[in-house]
């Protein structure tokens, strides 16, 4: 456990006092050496906290409009960039210049709070700030500025669901997610794939209608037991068989969002002759702009009670526990686990 001293903040920051942390992937994939970082670093970006302090310059509103203060509870995007940069004018500031992302940074000698895995977080100036909605659980609200939020973003790329065939591959925390944001949407029908029975029958809790379990590499391109005439094949899983998969099963005039792959596979394999033929359309998203963000929060103020949202962390840990939490997470495998401050 390392030991700072809380400094005074610059114009336009804003301290938090962090009340939830959730471990999400890239936390396990730099713990375990799979993901790069510079170090020391304070890992966690899956937060919600109390605003202790805003400092002077700062507009002392939410994204949203709505007045800040100190006791208020907020979550906030995992990033902060130049908001008048060409990126950020083109509606993502996600991969805009001079880009500081929450949970991914080195620790220094004047910068040390921005991470989820420390009693607080200084939010710098252009970060999207939101209240978190009255009744949502703490531990449901640090999954909306990541798992939440991307989702958002898949279906803002995938148009209008409403009556449309879904099929979503990858049922980790993304996957149920978008499950239950497809539901509330309007989808017509919702089919899930993955290789994990167990997280199939989960699937069904969050709006799926029909579950395929994908046995095998050579099961994901077998037209018996998959989907097929699919308007909208959201990937979460990022591993190629699956995405091949949700490619194949679109039908004429289907869109692919791709969104699980953030890490090194062997490359997809598309047919382009029937990308063209049947008017085929592949996107991809990495993070999510602040429209998504503002999304996501409205979406689990509105539905946290209607899908099992508080059966996502599988188990809790207090801060000084933060190793086991980790280890446990591997070891077991669940949805998320928590850090409860």
């Amino acid at each position: 456990m390392i030991e700072r001293t809380l400094p005074g903040i610059s114009p336009g920051e804003i301290i938090v006092r962090n009340l939830y942390t959730t471990l999400c992937g890239s936390d396990l994939h730099t713990f375990c050496g799979l993901r790069q970082e510079k170090t020391p670093t304070v890992l966690g970006h899956e937060i919600v906290g109390e605003v202790v302090e805003i400092g002077e310059g700062h507009s002392g509103l939410d994204y949203a409009g709505n007045p800040l203060g100190p006791g208020d509870i907020v979550t906030w995007c995992i990033f902060s960039s130049d908001p008048q940069s060409d990126e950020a004018r083109r509606r993502m500031p996600q991969k805009a210049s001079a880009l500081f992302k929450y949970g991914h940074a080195q620790v220094t000698e004047h910068d040390a709070f921005h991470g989820g895995l420390a009693e607080y977080c200084i939010l710098k100036e252009n970060t999207a700030i939101l209240r978190i909605p009255e009744g949502v659980p703490l531990d449901v609200a640090a999954t909306i500025n990541c798992a939440v939020a991307t989702v958002a973003g898949a279906l803002r790329l995938a148009g209008d669901v409403r009556g449309r065939r879904v099929l979503i591959t990858g049922l980790g925390l993304l996957g149920i997610v978008c499950a239950a944001m497809c539901r509330d949407q309007g989808a017509g029908r919702i089919f899930t794939a993955d290789i994990n029975a167990d997280r199939l029958r989960h699937s069904l809790d969050f709006g799926a209608d029909e579950t395929f379990l994908l046995a095998s590499a050579e099961s994901a391109h077998c037209t018996e037991c998959s989907p097929h005439d699919i308007d909208i094949a959201f990937d979460m899983s990022g591993a190629p068989d699956a995405m091949e998969l949700g490619t194949w099963a679109l039908r004429v005039g289907g869109t692919a969002v791709w969104i699980g792959a953030v890490f090194h596979a062997r490359p997809v394999q598309v047919d382009a002759e029937q990308v063209v033929r049947k008017l085929l359309t592949l996107k991809g998203l990495h993070n999510y702009n602040y429209e998504d963000f503002a999304f996501a929060v409205d979406f689990i103020g509105r539905c946290h009670s209607l899908f099992p949202f508080d059966q996502i962390v599988g188990k809790e840990f207090v801060l000084p526990d933060a190793q086991a939490a980790f280890e446990y997470a591997l070891k077991y495998k669940p949805l998320r686990v928590g850090i409860r401050f």
